[in-house]
């Protein structure tokens, strides 16, 4: 879930060409590292927003504003650092993203009210939109044989490992651990403090063009098909935000226990399954990709409506699988069918509005859902979000299969 790999130049010198290959091995594992590291640190509040719910007394609408300010202020961000680290350099702008990242924790560490956390997820958005742009150029820039396909596999798994791994480790300690709002974040300090030290070592690449944010297009010719992949990975993104946000405290309701670390095991599994059904999917046709996938992901929301109705973990735990996949099929045959069709002088511009799009699925959904919820109880609003979504996509898979047919 982060940008494109920004081009190397032809007329300058990149980082491959100018250093030894053992060097540009040492970077691209610290790019990983440093991408892993900050999307962990970006999901540790996941498994915590039940207990800050009754900590600062707010409903399931303000835990779903707490998490729509991250995505509010990281697309933006990603817009205007990507660009900025290819005028600039790499360097100042991964340390003044790391720095970011490390200011989020120390405000979580001192949260006592509700405007504490909708600033800390502020910064975690300004952290993760200004490197991710920069550290997906820097993995291509790195990749010892200047292989893009790994560069781009490395991404996907360094994003993904690191979403996933943010919600296991902060429920696991605030769970078994002492401080249970503080020690999760005293581990995100840990693991950013070696990223720190790196990106202050960091090569300062970058092709040094003009700085220009980058500006969502969408070329007339490339309107439909746009539209349709970007509206197949809005709903999926859309149900990956239901989970990050509300998974927590849809697990404490239905199996009627406050476990952090099951709580955040049900997200992990859904961002591995995601992962996995990339890797699998890897390098295959773009429109059964999605078809499949959102086919999966109305069975994995098919099986969290059960889970509800039933109260039973084990649908939950099921449906988390499922939703992860259909997740991961339906985003990859989006982005790989969008990396084909878009013209090379605009590509730039239309992957960030795709971008753009994906981010907005992954709240403004949430948004709705919280406003529903205080209303009519969490479990009703699930239900609701889900019968949707479920009908959105079966028309999408019959669209995406009778566009298929014709071509």
């Amino acid at each position: 879930m982060t940008t494109e790999p920004a081009p190397v130049r032809a007329a300058e010198k990149s980082p491959t060409q100018s250093g030894s290959g053992s060097g540009n091995g040492r970077f691209f594992a610290i790019s990983a590292f440093a991408l892993f590291t900050l999307l962990a640190c970006s999901n540790l509040p996941t498994p915590l927003y039940r207990l800050y719910a009754q900590a600062f007394h707010f409903s399931p609408l303000t835990l779903t504003l707490v998490f729509a300010v991250y995505v509010g202020t990281m697309v933006p961000s990603l817009l205007v650092f990507g660009p900025l680290s290819d005028a600039i350099g790499r360097r100042p702008v991964l340390v003044g993203a790391t720095a970011a990242a490390v200011a989020a924790m120390l405000v979580f560490m001192l949260a006592t009210s509700t405007p504490w956390l909708l600033l800390a997820r502020g910064l975690q958005g300004v952290a993760v939109g200004a490197a991710s742009g920069a550290l997906t150029a820097a993995l291509s820039e790195f990749e010892p044989r200047q292989n893009r396909d790994r560069a781009a596999l490395a991404t996907t798994v360094a994003s993904l490992g690191g979403l996933a791994a943010g919600p296991l480790i902060a429920g696991s300690l605030a769970q078994y651990g002492p401080a249970r709002l503080v020690l999760p974040y005293v581990a995100g300090l840990a693991l950013l403090a070696p990223v720190l030290v790196f990106m202050l070592r960091f090569p300062d690449s970058g092709t040094r063009q003009p700085w220009q944010p980058r500006r969502p297009a969408i070329p007339r010719a490339m309107l439909r098909p746009f539209a349709l992949n970007s509206v197949a990975s809005f709903v999926a993104f859309s149900v990956l935000g239901l989970f990050l946000a509300l998974a927590p405290s849809m697990t404490a309701e239905l199996t009627h226990t406050g476990n952090l670390l099951l709580a955040g095991g049900a997200v992990t599994l859904l961002l591995l399954s995601s992962m996995a059904a990339q890797w699998a999917g890897f390098g295959r046709p773009t429109a059964p990709l999605q078809r499949n996938g959102l086919v999966t992901l109305a069975l994995g929301l098919a099986l969290v409506l059960v889970a509800a109705d039933r109260a039973s973990l084990p649908l939950l735990l099921l449906a988390s699988l499922c939703v992860g996949a259909g997740h991961g099929l339906t985003f990859l045959g989006g982005i790989s069918e969008i990396n084909l069709q878009a013209p090379a002088a605009q590509h730039a511009e239309v992957v960030s509005t795709y971008y753009v799009v994906v981010y907005l699925g992954l709240s403004l959904p949430v948004v709705f859902v919280g406003f529903l919820a205080a209303r009519t109880g969490l479990l009703h609003a699930v239900q609701v979000f889900g019968y949707a979504v479920i009908l959105v996509c079966c028309c999408i898979a019959f669209v995406l299969h009778a566009s298929a047919q014709r071509r």
